[in-house]
């Protein structure tokens, strides 16, 4: 049976937020989710809102989706995760992944090869003094090259913003044994106007990234679907939305696809944490 996860990005890393962020999370694995998934962010090294949320919490899981290897060392990286083990152990997953060159080159840096780059990020940790065993790493792999190394090199892979028909692809690709984690976004409006609104809202900046739209052209999505955006055909493809049910069912088809877990990331929040969101979706997607 799949596992049910959230995926969040800005309030949970915020420092000023931090209580709210605990008793979020203490609210959310008693709603019985699997796991936590947030953004690293593009600062300097691991967030210590990893380590926070762990505190906070007794069983859930906590996984970075993702530390962007241009911006945390491996050194950094293996020191993190051995004080996180050493405090709650097996509760955290690292998620690595290469970002994006628009993001990476805005602080300065060359984005080049990043498939060479995540080989010898990879490289470099298995060498620290403290390695991070590969059972607790993913990889934000979407194409097939990096498919093949988070299944190689890694637990498995989180991918970000794809259809049910890339998981179905990564599933292929990464065979029956390692983890598939992808994050979904999803609409509680059963307006359709207003739901794809909120998914457009979201997916403005992503259609803006070529490792994003490189990824929807090779299941042939055109110049039309990127523009704007994003068509009502793509919106729906990417984002569930409508009731509680029709949203169920858009994440059900990642399981049905193949994914081991689907980090359901609740859009419209305002910048919030969506509670009562969370609560419904638990009492549709999570077994009692």
């Amino acid at each position: 049976m799949a596992h049910i996860s959230l995926w969040g990005g800005a309030p949970w890393q915020d420092p000023a937020r931090v209580s709210e962020a605990r008793e979020v999370a203490a609210e959310v694995e008693e709603l019985g989710y699997h796991r936590l998934w947030f953004s690293g962010g593009f600062g300097d090294g691991v967030l210590p809102a990893f380590g926070e949320l762990l505190a906070g919490t007794r069983t859930l899981g906590v996984a970075s989706g993702i530390v962007s290897i241009w911006t945390a060392t491996p050194e950094q990286s293996a020191t993190a995760f051995e004080e996180l083990e050493a405090a709650h152990p097996g509760r955290f997953v690292l998620g690595l992944g290469n970002s994006h060159a628009p993001a990476v080159e805005g602080q300065g840096a060359r984005y080049e090869k990043p498939f060479t780059r995540t080989v010898e990020y990879l490289d470099a940790l298995a060498a620290q003094p403290r390695a991070v065993p590969a059972d607790r790493l993913v990889l934000a792999a979407l194409g097939p090259r990096m498919l093949e190394l988070a299944r190689e090199r890694t637990a498995g892979a989180h991918p970000y913003f794809v259809t049910v028909e890339h998981t179905a692809f990564a599933r292929e690709a990464l065979g029956s044994g390692p983890l598939l984690a992808p994050e979904v976004g999803v609409v509680l409006e059963t307006d359709p106007d207003q739901a794809r609104a909120t998914a457009r809202d979201h997916m403005e900046m992503y259609l803006q990234l070529p490792n994003y739209t490189n990824n929807l052209r090779r299941f042939g999505w055109g110049d039309d679907d990127l523009l704007g955006g994003g068509s009502d055909r793509l919106v729906d493809a990417l984002i569930p939305w409508g009731s509680v049910e029709d949203v169920a069912a858009g994440v059900q088809r990642h399981v049905d696809a193949g994914a081991d877990e689907v980090a359901v990331q609740v859009l419209g929040g305002g910048g919030d944490f969506p509670r009562q969101d969370f609560r419904t979706l638990a009492a549709a997607l999570i077994d009692a």
